[in-house]
């Protein structure tokens, strides 16, 4: 078992290191430190204690010389001064000093070309294994060479104090582009080494004209490949696992002149109310190496139950991307024929599907629109719009604009279609209407990523202005058409101009934009 007390850590170091310990290793450390249990499907099954998802507001940007006018700074990108984080990132080193430490060292980008080299030092084994598994593991030859482009330093347990430190809670995740090196202190939610460095990467690649997505990406043998952009709930993971394609990759990619790769080596899915008759992909990806976090077990059979959201409903599983058949390794693909926008329009409004201009695909990537529904949470009393610029706010540093502009060259240049899948309510509201059969959004998604869409006859919507196919086989007509299926048409032209209000006013943040994108989107 490797143990190198004198590996280089970045600072003095007293403890025991464990420098790229195998999946069974890491699993002991785990048990023997009693911070896990092996499931009965051979999962390791870990707490993240208090924190059960990301801590959006408690991430900061160093504004140093690299950051200072690159990121587009704001509530989501919130700078933080040089010496605040000289001072705690002293701090957590000089905790770190007597801790064991587990070092990995992996690729992020399976081109080649782009890939980034980052060294995970944490406290925690359960995290050592969570990016063991997520990123890209490079060979024992690889290994020999490794010299990180990037470190990040994890000291979980580790509390920080808002006054003293500058920070908003006890939590801080820090990114200095400059020194090229993060810092998570004062939480276990493994997912932020995840999406750390995947805003590492979406600040890193467009200045090498590379466009980051937040994305899966799937193709068929002969390279169709296409890709899924979308927000939680709106079913990315779920339409782009399609048997009859391969999986690239099922969150983070890059479009390159070379076409598309993904970021990471593993998936990370959501696991409340998994089942192996609706996901039998991910339900099978469960087995001894993956890592489920907060899935509450059987005491006595150590079954997991994945309808107990006691824990959160944000129960998760990370496993490699090979655990998944017909994953397309290395996971790489060629240059996308179709792109696809996934909503939850709860207002039941929009069409399912809808093909989109170039200047509409980059209004609506900018937009990243999906609604909240009524009684999720408390205080919502009725569906509550969702924006998330490029579909994935949180991990864009730069201003939105960059990330739109690479889109609409690509689209342009690689003569990609876009659509718009409405996979929410259809006859109604949420509370009126129904979702929109799977069955249905798969034929219409099938339809689209085959070319079968490409020069169908399309109806446009006087409203938001998306083009409408007027029949899909597999399809009853009368879905297509959103008005269609509302009993009472003047309460859906009501509804359509109060989301298409909702589009216009926050638009009004992105400058600059072209005039003609900006002009691609509703009409209030």
């Amino acid at each position: 078992m490797p143990e190198l007390n004198d590996f280089n850590v970045g600072f003095p170091h007293t403890g025991r290191t464990f420098v790229n310990l195998t999946v069974p290793e890491l699993i002991e450390h785990i048990i023997r430190r009693g911070e896990g249990e092996l499931a009965d499907n051979g999962a390791i099954v870990v707490r993240t204690g208090k924190y059960t998802g990301r801590s959006p507001k408690d991430k900061f940007i160093i504004d140093n010389a690299a950051s200072h006018d690159q990121v587009g700074w704001g509530a989501v990108n919130q700078p933080f001064e040089p010496a605040a984080f000289d001072a705690i990132l002293g701090r957590a080193q000089s905790y770190l000093q007597t801790q064991d430490l587990y070092v990995f060292d992996a690729y992020a980008g399976a081109d080649p070309e782009h890939l980034l080299k980052v060294r995970f030092i944490h406290q925690l084994p359960y995290h050592s294994l969570f990016v063991h598994q997520l990123f890209i593991r490079p060979t024992e030859e690889q290994l020999k060479t490794f010299v990180p482009d990037f470190t990040v330093f994890s000291a979980a347990k580790m509390k920080a104090d808002a006054a003293r430190d500058k920070t908003k809670s006890e939590t801080g995740i820090f990114l200095d582009f400059e020194r090229k090196l993060g810092l998570v202190v004062g939480t276990e939610y493994g997912g932020e080494n995840k999406k750390g460095i995947f805003t590492v990467l979406n600040f890193l690649l467009p200045q090498k004209n590379v466009f980051p997505m937040h994305c899966s990406a799937n193709t068929t043998k002969d390279g169709n490949v296409a890709l899924f952009f979308g927000l939680s709930g709106t079913g990315k993971t779920t339409l782009s696992a399609d048997p009859l394609r391969d999986l690239i990759g099922d969150d983070e990619h890059g479009w390159s002149d070379n076409g598309v790769f993904n970021f990471e080596g593993g998936c990370y899915a959501k696991t409340i109310n998994l089942s192996a008759e609706g996901e039998p992909q991910i339900w099978s990806a469960i087995r001894y190496g993956s890592v489920l976090e907060n899935v509450v077990l059987d005491p006595k059979t150590k079954t997991p139950d994945y309808d107990d959201g006691s824990l959160t409903e944000n129960t998760r599983a990370a496993y490699p991307i090979d655990f998944i058949p017909g994953a397309v390794i290395p996971s790489v693909g060629g240059h996308p024929k179709t792109v696809v926008f996934l909503t939850a329009d709860a207002f039941g409004v929009l069409p399912p599907i809808s093909k989109l201009t170039p200047d509409q695909a980059q209004y609506h990537f900018l937009s990243g629109y999906t609604s909240k529904l009524a009684g999720t949470e408390r205080g919502i009393t009725e569906p509550e719009t969702t924006f998330s610029t490029c579909f994935g706010s949180p991990f864009m540093p730069l201003p939105p604009a960059r990330y739109a502009k690479l889109l609409g060259e690509r689209l342009a240049k690689h003569g990609a279609t876009a659509y718009l899948v409405n996979t929410g309510w259809s006859g109604g509201p949420y509370g009126v209407g129904k979702r929109m059969k799977l069955s249905l959004t798969r034929a219409m998604v099938t339809a689209a990523v085959s070319g079968a869409l490409d020069n169908v006859e399309t109806k446009q919507d006087p409203i938001f202005g998306l083009h409408i196919p007027v029949h899909i086989d597999g399809v009853p007509d009368d879905v297509l058409q959103p008005r269609n299926t509302w009993a009472d048409k003047a309460a859906y032209d009501a509804t359509a101009k109060k989301l298409a209000s909702k589009f216009v006013e926050n638009f009004k943040k992105y400058e600059p934009v072209p005039d003609q994108v900006r002009n691609a989107g509703p009409k209030a």
